[in-house]
């Protein structure tokens, strides 16, 4: 079965309480429910989090089933992983059900689609993947226009080719990811200690519908898109 995980923390340092603030008229969390029930590939949705309140607001809007995180698992250095492991295991306890892939949906990513998650879904059933990850074209390329700086604070390319890249068009393909979804294979979770470590796929979504609201710009900038779309 395919079970979609909505995980979120009371703590937020770069907008505080975000994952129920207030977004055109509606908590930010509710536009990530709203999109997984309208999923047509997912079984069921369960809810994560440290906070009765974000549990019960989730219970509110139709997810069945949901799971009191661990103090340690809902520290800035959790790591998700191991978040994953611990909502999968408590579901098949909870349920009787035995989860074949999870889904997770980052909150902080309200302008994904349905079919964002039912097409990252189908690349990986259709593939020898343990991980699916959406993704978008960069506005920066590592091979072309990123440095980092080394020793003696100079700096250098990123990815340094055998020949200088002289235009963007012909650096190699690369893509910044966002948590709109990450479809995960349960044994991965047990093979792996880090999805890095798996074998990925990318599924390519527009960049309007991958922004990951991180700062209070990024909220702003969200909302001014939403009701540019409701005018």
């Amino acid at each position: 079965m395919i079970l979609a995980s909505i995980c979120v923390r009371a703590g937020s340092k770069g907008v505080p309480l975000k994952n129920i603030k207030m977004l055109n008229g509606n908590p930010l969390l509710f536009y990530t429910v709203e999109c997984a029930k309208k999923s047509k590939l997912i079984d069921d949705i369960i809810i994560s989090s440290d906070s009765e309140k974000m549990i019960e607001m989730g219970n509110n809007y139709g997810i069945k089933y949901s799971v009191a995180r661990p103090p340690e698992l809902a520290t800035d250095g959790a790591s998700k992983w191991d978040v994953f492991i611990h909502l999968i295991e408590e579901f098949e306890k909870i349920s009787g059900k035995i989860v074949d892939y999870v889904v997770d949906l980052d909150v902080t990513v309200p302008l994904r689609l349905p079919e964002h998650i039912d097409g990252a879904i189908n690349l990986m059933l259709n593939s020898t993947a343990d991980v699916v990850i959406t993704g978008y074209e960069p506005e920066r390329n590592p091979y072309f226009n990123m440095m980092e700086v080394v020793e003696n604070n100079f700096a250098k390319i990123v990815k340094k080719s055998e020949k200088p890249i002289v235009c963007r068009q012909d650096a190699p393909q690369v893509f910044s990811l966002t948590p709109a979804v990450y479809v995960i294979k349960k044994q991965a979770l047990y093979d792996y200690k880090h999805w890095s470590d798996a074998k990925c796929l990318i599924f390519e979504i527009p960049r309007k519908n991958a922004i990951d609201i991180d700062t209070e710009f990024d909220f702003e900038l969200v909302e001014y898109l939403m009701k540019k779309e409701n005018e």
